[in-house]
């Protein structure tokens, strides 16, 4: 009797040992992403500044740049995969890291929208752009900037209040990008930028809208971390109604399988 109860206590001990040693490894990632996430809202004033000011050189650091968040990337994903292979952990602990592994993805495409910003300020170098383009371009940078620090704040702080209202910010930049693109129409038809810096800075004006489309898709992760909820649910709950299939007022059902 004696040596069955050292022998639960000794496993309950290895046991202890291990989840700290699984908390300390989630911990280490969470740190990486929030580093990650950082690259991010550093380099999209960066690329602002790239096409404003016409800098050759900011460009081609920036770009070069994307290929170390790409390296860092890949690592911190592999680091997820071996938590899921070794540790195998459930609920909130499983959220925890399939969540991680979608906001990398987040993360590594705005690095490379802002990368894409520097691509087209070379192709438009040397043109003289319009005062009321050269506003309305720092403000969809400083509005997708702060879009992406709420959502690193609220992912650090766990923060499901501040991730929901990271959608009510981006409809401001949604609706900079619609003024964008009314005015590149105006300056061309009063000849001041041609016809292919137009389309040039057209497409800027989606690069802005798509990076602030990540952040509001990391805010949406960090809901479904704190509380397992997720857009596509209502999505899911809709498709239920219109097949009869639906008494759950819209709250996700996953039936058991013996039903």
């Amino acid at each position: 009797m004696v040596e069955s109860l050292a022998s639960i206590y000794l496993i309950g001990g290895i046991m202890d040992e291990l989840r700290k040693g699984f908390h300390l490894q989630l911990d280490g990632v969470r740190t990486e992403l929030v580093r990650l996430a950082a690259s991010v809202i550093e380099a999209i004033p960066r690329a602002t500044a790239v096409i404003l000011n016409g800098d050759l050189e900011g460009a081609d650091a920036l770009i070069r740049f994307d290929d170390e968040i790409d390296s860092l990337s890949l690592e911190l994903e592999e680091r997820c995969y071996q938590i899921l292979a070794l540790q195998a952990p459930v609920a909130g602990d499983l959220r925890q890291v399939v969540s991680v592994v979608k906001m990398i993805a987040e993360i590594e495409r705005s690095a490379d929208l802002a990368v894409n910003i520097c691509k087209a300020a070379r192709r438009i170098y040397g043109h003289d752009l319009d005062p009321r383009l050269r506003g309305l371009i720092a403000r969809m940078g400083e509005q997708a900037e702060q879009l992406w620090e709420s959502a690193l704040e609220s992912f650090e702080e766990n923060d499901a209040a501040k991730a929901a209202a990271i959608d009510d910010m981006d409809s401001y930049l949604d609706s900079l990008q619609r003024e964008f693109v009314q005015a590149i129409l105006e300056c061309h038809s009063e000849n001041s930028i041609d016809l292919q810096v137009a389309i040039q800075l057209a497409v800027v004006a989606r690069f802005y809208e798509r990076i602030g489309d990540h952040a509001v898709n990391i805010g949406d992760r960090v809901r479904y971390l704190v509380t397992g909820w997720l857009p596509e649910h209502k999505g899911a709950a809709r498709f239920r109604q219109k097949s009869g299939e639906d008494d759950t007022d819209g709250i996700p059902f996953f039936p058991n399988k013996e039903s």
